[in-house]
């Protein structure tokens, strides 16, 4: 250990803050503690293509991937004596942390367990640049560790898109580029329990494939931890009859946890789970939202028992599952958010996910409210996706800024940042800029300036320095902003609302849709033939956001031009050789439009469903662009009978609301 020290001091003697002099900077998310680079030594990254025999596969497997689609060319292993990269121990370095220095020969990693070791190459994997010569490394010396233990990505697997087996790897593959070390995939019904079959979907997740997941995850230094919902949002398993009668409420969301049927359903369920993946950390339970408990099957039991108790009984059974495999329960926070007066009633070993999603909050009140019951607890800030044609980026990053900041302030146990899919439509390949910022705030010991952050994604994420990939997201952010008007819209609703639905037009009449149009169509100019060597497919799922977005905010200009038009027919309707005629053709045409519009799209979101996601939900997403098409073309025929036998025959015309049934 002292012989590399001491070499790594002689080949480092040159180096000098980076400040010092200018160079292109180092686009690093997330980006180092420490970070010196050497004036005017840069080396080409082809040399250093040949790695020691025994190096970690992950690490391996992702210096190999990330480099071949630069084109820097393959990785070879050979004798230590001829590898340009070199991993050495150091016993003095934290868990995780690691060093790693770039000298005009070689770079060498030096940690103190095998995960500080990857996450030294992935670091060096980031640190190639392009040059007039090629790519090139950078000489540099770098100091890194991560603030918080754990960095985990919940994942919601259960609301429409379950991943492929193939994308739910890159999926894993991906964040552990970006040193998370946890995936938790949300699942209410999408685990096939072999004694409970009938509730899951038929291309659900089983336990060989579970059992997969969490072996190719540790490949790549993320722990599998299951997330089983145990209480509420359990509908798809009480709708089936032969679970009915353990529902609260009939055939409704919540397991009722004083009828038998219900523990039994749920020990079944986790013990093939735990089977699948056998002595995980964690188990999340999760058990938020029961907002029914009481309310059915168990009035009983709470009046006699309290609401507190019914909760934390479920719980304590919950519990007693899960601790033979030997892992710490994990359960949301909602309950403790009501009532911190439950705390001593729940297991002590539990670990409470603080879940908070608004952009502007008092974080660290909630923090200390868990905290002071003595629990470990992971701050969980969310994408903001949910309900949207792209992820509300101006929530999103606050939120991960402020909470995640806020834990790190408090030393919290982790971050659990998550990825919900409740209308069933929305692509997750569309998230991975808040993902990965999320990934930053919670490893780095600053706080990741959002600006900065922005500057290094393009680089990072999509392998080429051009800043109109950041530019593209913040234009998104912009137009999700402009079009959302109301405490309730989403951009999703809104992109299947009635173009000639009387609220929302006078509402899309405060909006600047022209501007709207130009800011996305910008994107789309970008993005429409993209290709970075890098996660192309995130690229085109940004494309089809700005198009989507694009519709939306064409299609209330066609229901206000339209709408406008007719009421010109009609005005105009005595005049001899006036626009009356022109008026209604028009109409027909701008609904043909319409038309064409929801039947070009459908193909590109198909397309992108299908990269990341089994069958299953796909037919009645891509049903929802079918019928509005259809609406489309009845409302050009009602427009073509009204013309012909209002107008040609008997030079009269309906309203316009009798004429399209609204």
């Amino acid at each position: 250990m002292h012989r590399w020290r001491r070499a790594a001091t002689v080949a480092l003697i040159a180096l000098a803050p980076v400040a010092a002099y200018a160079q292109p900077a180092l686009r690093l998310v997330p980006a180092p503690s420490v970070v010196e680079r050497v004036a005017g030594c840069d080396l080409p990254a082809s040399s250093l293509l040949r790695a020691p025999v025994g190096l970690d596969a992950g690490a391996f497997e992702e210096l190999q991937w990330r480099w071949q689609a630069l084109g820097i060319g393959s990785l070879a292993s050979g004798p230590a004596s001829k590898a340009t990269i070199a991993v050495v121990h150091d016993g003095s370095l934290a868990p995780q942390a690691y060093r790693l220095a770039i000298d005009r020969k070689r770079a060498v990693v030096w940690s103190s367990d095998a995960d500080g070791a990857f996450y030294g190459i992935v670091t060096l994997a980031q640190m190639a640049q392009r040059s007039n010569a090629g790519w090139v490394v950078p000489c540099a010396r770098i100091e890194d560790r991560p603030k918080l233990r754990w960095r985990i990505l919940s994942d919601d697997v259960s609301r429409g898109p379950l991943p492929t087996m193939r994308y739910f790897k890159e999926r894993v593959r991906t964040i552990a580029a970006f040193k998370m070390n946890g995936y938790s995939p949300y699942m209410e019904n999408a685990f096939v329990d072999p004694s409970n079959p009938l509730p899951s979907p038929l291309d659900g997740i089983t336990p060989s494939q579970l059992r997969a997941l969490a072996v190719y995850a540790a490949r790549y230094h993320v722990t599998l931890i299951p997330e089983q919902q145990t209480f509420a949002h359990m509908h798809n398993a009480l709708r089936v009859e032969q679970y009915a009668s353990a529902a609260e409420l009939p055939h409704g969301f919540l397991l009722s946890p004083v009828d038998p049927l219900s523990e039994a359903y749920l020990r079944s369920t986790i013990d093939a789970e735990l089977a699948a993946d056998p002595h995980p950390p964690f188990f999340h339970i999760g058990s938020d939202e029961t907002s029914t408990l009481g309310a059915g099957t168990t009035q009983a039991y709470v009046a006699q028992h309290g609401l507190l108790h019914a909760f934390a009984d479920h719980v304590d059974a919950m519990q007693k599952i899960v601790a033979p495999s030997g892992a710490r329960i994990m359960l949301w926070g909602d309950a403790v958010d009501k009532d911190s007066s439950i705390m001593p009633m729940l297991p002590r070993n539990a670990v409470i996910v603080n879940y908070q999603y608004t952009a502007q909050f008092d974080f660290s009140k909630s923090i200390a409210r868990i905290a002071s019951g003595g629990f470990d607890q992971m701050v969980a800030p969310g994408a903001s996706n949910w309900n949207e044609i792209y992820p509300k980026i101006d929530t999103a990053i606050p939120n991960a800024r402020n909470f995640i900041g806020a834990g790190k302030v408090a030393g919290v146990l982790g971050a659990f940042e998550t990825v919900w899919h409740d209308d069933g439509e929305s692509l997750y390949e569309a998230t991975w800029y808040p993902v990965l910022y999320a990934a930053a705030q919670a490893w780095e010991s600053r706080d990741v300036d959002p600006q900065t952050f922005a500057a290094s994604y393009p680089s990072a994420f999509f392998g080429v320095d051009d800043p109109r990939y950041a530019r593209d997201v913040r234009s998104l952010a912009a137009v999700t902003n402009a079009l959302e008007t109301s405490e309730y819209d989403t951009t999703n609703a809104l992109f299947w609302t009635d173009p000639f639905d009387v609220p929302a037009q006078a509402r899309m009449a405060k909006v600047d849709l022209r501007q709207v149009r130009l800011d996305v169509e910008s994107v789309e100019r970008h993005l429409i033939d993209a290709r970075p060597p890098l996660h192309a497919n995130a690229a085109f799922v940004t494309f089809l956001a700005a198009r989507r977005l694009d519709a939306l905010a064409r299609k209330f200009q066609i229901g206000a031009e339209v709408r406008a038009m007719y009421a010109d027919a009609v005005a105009n309707i005595d005049e001899l050789n006036g626009p009356t005629l022109r008026d209604l053709y028009w109409c027909r045409y701008w609904m043909w439009e319409l038309r064409d519009t929801y039947e070009e799209l459908a193909p590109l979101y198909e397309r992108a469903w299908r990269y990341e996601s089994r069958d299953g939900h796909l037919a009645s997403n891509l049903e929802r662009y079918h019928v509005s098409a259809q609406h489309a073309i009845s409302d050009a025929d009602a427009l073509y009978r009204a013309t012909y036998d209002g107008y040609v025959r008997g030079k009269t015309l309906p309203s316009f609301d009798t004429v399209i049934g609204r």
